[in-house]
């Protein structure tokens, strides 16, 4: 007989807890000679993590692919699937499934690949990790069962678009070098020229690497700097402004009002630490943040 291993758990997430967005709703750990699985259909999202071994995976069409691990495997809802490890080695595998409305939020931002179910990955340990925590928290009796299991999705989330082989280890370079710039009052035509790209490549490769158009990137780190300057500087609100690459402080405050919900003036007054005779003398630097200390 094959012999092979499993251990899993399945929960049953109340109403309130869907509306968190995200709950999960089950958890697997299963390695050796497993059998296959399918053809079947589901009605909501799984991650099958394939730790060590190959196999196969076929899809609707009958497009048969081969895998090795690392790899990741999407099961989402409505789409049919069939795979199996090797019949003569077998694999190790974890999986997660998961539902609610953040799933199509999570796909917008390229998180989630329908049209993509067999993602190499370059290393699973954060993976590894996150499906852990949710193993942890699946003990009987865990009276924050659901909601630490549905955190512990979005981490996997993040770990599994990190571990993706397509990715670099520090990051897309395009959207590295954006970052870099992004205080300079420079268009997006004229960023995509810099990369010898056109503006179209230039959001195909963001749209790619963080999941929104240039100018949606590009706006999240300025605003984030301009609310760093504001909460922690006296700097006047059109010096906030030149410094993170906007010349019209008008424009500038109707832009941070629009996306913030609130004045450039009016958010410093609620969230204002000015520097002077405070716990630091610099602006914050975002790549050298303070060590927090443990009592």
């Amino acid at each position: 007989m094959s012999a092979y291993h499993t251990w899993m758990r399945y929960f049953t997430p109340s109403p309130v807890h869907h509306r968190l967005g995200l709950v999960c709703l089950g958890v697997g750990l299963q390695h050796g000679l497993l059998p296959s699985v399918g053809p079947r259909t589901l009605d909501h999202h799984v991650a099958v993590v394939v730790t060590a071994g190959s196999g196969w995976f076929q899809d609707a069409d009958g497009r048969r692919t081969t895998l090795t691990a690392p790899t990741l495997i999407w099961l989402t809802p409505g789409r049919p699937h069939h795979y199996g490890a090797d019949p003569g080695t077998g694999w190790d595998e974890c999986f997660v499934d998961f539902t609610g409305p953040a799933t199509a939020t999570y796909t917008e931002l390229g998180y989630i690949e329908p049209d993509r179910p067999v993602v190499p990955l370059s290393d699973a340990a954060q993976v590894r990790t996150a499906v852990g925590r949710i193993a942890r928290a699946a003990r009987r009796g865990n009276p924050l069962l659901e909601v630490e299991t549905g955190a512990a999705v979005h981490e996997l989330l993040v770990a599994l678009r990190r571990a993706r082989a397509d990715m670099a280890p520090d990051g897309d370079p395009v959207l590295q070098a954006l970052a870099r710039d992004a205080f300079q009052p420079l268009s997006v035509a004229e960023h995509a020229a810099r990369h010898g790209m056109t503006p179209a490549e230039l959001r195909s490769a963001v749209r790619r690497g963080a999941g929104c158009s240039p100018k949606d990137y590009l706006l999240g780190i300025r605003l984030g700097r301009a609310k760093e300057l504001l909460a922690a500087t006296e700097l006047p609100v059109a010096a906030v402004a030149r410094r993170v690459g906007y010349d019209d402080p008008a424009y500038f405050s109707r832009l941070f009002t629009r996306r913030v919900g609130t004045a450039p003036v009016r958010f410093r007054d609620q969230q204002g630490r000015a520097v002077p005779g405070g716990w630091s003398d610099k602006i914050p630097d975002p790549d050298d943040p303070p060590m927090l200390h443990v009592g």
